[in-house]
């Protein structure tokens, strides 16, 4: 069993308007924006970074924003929701806002003895809040919601399978047990991570495989501290039979890639560099970063991608 990873790192999807995708993120969910580049396959594409105040690992939602992609159709091999940690006590707050900034699918339950808002992002993703105490992970309260309810990060992402049983033998190998099983939900959780700990699993035996569009989780990326340890996972699952991606370059961390059982494709990332790397911390995500490699493109795409107004 490995004990590199340390919980989630990101997680990327697919999104349809640029400006609609920042202005949810940063003004309804008061998240920040720490990066704004584009995708490395892709460089008409814009590759945008919401989280923390530092874009730490296991804070960071980002989007690859499509500006004529279809709506994704739900359905097993996929992640069904992600879930983000805030403060006990909070979701009577986040409902009003919610409701005031037109959010749809506002849904309340409980799961797992903590308390839970459901709702759908702008593109049709499904999210949630969780109440949880005692997260000391330092929220950015700059966006316009305070310390008092702030999003704290991760707490997880939920994976829809037709079968459970290869991809929670998977990540047992990772580093992850068994917590405990509500109904068809079977949760997972790293033992002392980052604080985006949980992983649960819903079989859906009889359902049909999701399309991927507008809204679709691309990716779920976990956390290792440093290029060293990464080797070693991906040795590791190579030793295991894996297909795995070599050690990719991605500017603020390293990244390889490999599909799961269940279909849902998996990125090990390191902590380092981070995201101030080519910008100063105070001023995160203000300009359009372009990897090196498509730095002699930049008039072109400057003029190409849609503009992103942070006042609207």
């Amino acid at each position: 069993m490995l004990n590199q990873i340390k919980g989630l790192h990101h997680v990327t999807s697919f999104a349809g308007d640029a400006q609609n995708n920042n202005a949810f993120f940063t003004k309804t969910m008061g998240l920040r924006r720490v990066k704004k580049t584009v995708n490395f396959d892709a460089p008409d594409v814009y590759h945008l970074y919401y989280g923390d105040e530092q874009g730490t690992p296991g804070s960071v939602m980002t989007y690859f924003p499509f500006p004529h992609i279809g709506a994704g159709r739900p359905g097993t091999g996929e992640v069904g929701s992600t879930v983000f940690v805030v403060p006990k006590g909070s979701l009577g707050f986040w409902k009003d806002r919610f409701a005031q900034h037109k959010v749809a699918g506002l849904e309340e339950d409980e799961s797992f003895g903590a308390k839970r808002l459901h709702f759908i992002g702008v593109d049709g993703d499904g999210f949630a809040l969780v109440e949880q105490d005692g997260d000391a992970r330092v929220p950015y309260v700059q966006g316009g919601v305070g310390a008092a309810e702030a999003i704290r990060g991760f707490h997880s992402t939920s994976l829809r399978l037709r079968d459970d049983g290869a991809t929670a033998e998977l990540l047992k190998f990772m580093g992850y047990e068994d917590v405990e099983t509500s109904g068809r939900i079977r949760r997972m959780a790293i033992r002392g991570g980052n604080g985006a700990d949980f992983i649960d699993i819903e079989t859906l035996p009889n359902v049909d495989a999701a399309r991927a569009g507008s809204g679709s989780v691309h990716h779920v990326a976990f956390a290792v501290e440093n290029r060293a340890t990464q080797l070693e996972v991906r040795k590791a699952l190579l030793d295991t039979g894996y297909m795995v991606t070599p050690v990719i370059d991605r500017d603020y961390f390293w990244a390889i890639y490999f599909r799961t059982p269940g279909g849902v494709l998996f990125e090990v990332s390191t902590n380092e560099p981070g995201f101030n790397r080519d910008e100063d911390t105070a001023h995160l995500g203000e300009a359009l970063k372009l990897p090196k490699q498509h730095e002699h493109l930049r008039s072109q795409l400057e003029r190409s991608l849609q503009p992103i107004t942070d006042g609207a």
